[in-house]
């Protein structure tokens, strides 16, 4: 298989895995906060067939009444599938509330997938905008900017985010901690990207074709936009495949010691937490869902991250 292969299957791999998250609200068969307070924790629903058309049977007292079918309705109330009640479908089980657990996934992918994406983005921007300065003019500026780098990589920043959150209100709005995490986790890795960026454009600015652009007058905005930041879109490319599934990990993580979104909203971080009851995860394993969500889409992106890495190395 050729590097071109493998990124184009890694890519087309995560675009579907994105795209479920982002066609949550057709793909779901419920909205992620309707709770059915009659199903708590039940079971992933069983799919049956009769003449090749699906449906699932009713419910009753904890288990399926096989005297009563309902078939399995497509394209309904503006959504992929759905059952009539007072059935239910629970492809990946329920939660303590009745909760469609494979509904709050998808729509959980939505918040936990994109604080990666906007997190990467802001520490790329910073990085980028910071090493090319650092590397570019060098001297004093240099210094100073990575100096501080070494210091932002040297907080506790578990402990300052415990202590930002303490001075904030009691009750935020989901926004409002949606984007605190972007700020936090892209604030703190710009530093990374930073520096390996710096010592792209220190090589960039010693070669010839930037030299004679220099002599013949061009200025080094000039200098920057046409020569050097080209020659840093490899780096950038490759931190971003690295950065975007660590800062998903990060806010699965922070969400699931309660410093990110709440609920009601999903995220895979906060569903996670329903999890560490031990009951739960004894009784009810598919309450582990959103763990296992976590991993293809990491594996995804190390593919991606492993093939442009063998590409930059050739």
């Amino acid at each position: 298989m050729t590097r071109r292969t493998k990124i184009a299957a890694a890519l087309a791999f995560l675009g579907i895995l994105h795209g479920l998250a982002i066609f949550a609200g057709f793909l779901a068969p419920y909205p992620y906060a309707e709770q059915h307070r009659e199903f708590p924790y039940a079971p992933p629903t069983r799919i049956h067939f009769r003449h090749l058309r699906p449906f699932v049977y009713g419910w009753a007292e904890g288990r399926e009444d096989t005297t009563r079918s309902y078939p399995i309705q497509f394209l309904v109330h503006g959504r992929l599938f759905g059952v009539q009640e007072p059935s239910v479908i629970f492809l990946l089980g329920a939660d303590a509330y009745g909760r469609d657990l494979f509904s709050r996934l998808l729509y959980g992918g939505r918040v936990s997938l994109l604080t990666g994406l906007l997190a990467a983005f802001l520490s790329l921007g910073l990085g980028l905008a910071l090493g090319t300065v650092a590397g570019f003019h060098g001297g004093w500026l240099d210094q100073i900017l990575m100096r501080g780098g070494e210091l932002v990589m040297a907080l506790p920043w578990l402990y300052l985010l415990l202590a930002v959150r303490a001075f904030l209100p009691l009750h935020i709005t989901t926004v409002q901690a949606f984007f605190l995490l972007i700020i936090i986790i892209g604030g703190v890795g710009w530093v990374r990207p930073a520096r390996l960026i710096r010592g792209v454009v220190l090589s960039a600015r010693e070669r010839g074709f930037v030299l004679a652009a220099r002599g013949f007058g061009a200025s080094d905005a000039y200098l920057i936009r046409r020569h050097v930041l080209p020659l840093t879109l490899g780096v950038v490319l490759t931190q971003a495949t690295v950065l975007i599934p660590q800062y998903i990990l990060a806010e699965v993580a922070l969400s699931f010691l309660g410093l990110g979104v709440s609920e009601p909203v999903p995220s895979w971080g906060n569903m996670l937490a329903e999890a560490q009851q031990y009951h739960a995860l004894v009784a009810h394993g598919w309450m582990l869902a959103p763990g296992l969500a976590i991993i293809p889409v990491l594996l995804g992106y190390l593919l991606l991250a492993d093939t442009l890495l063998e590409s930059r190395g050739q």
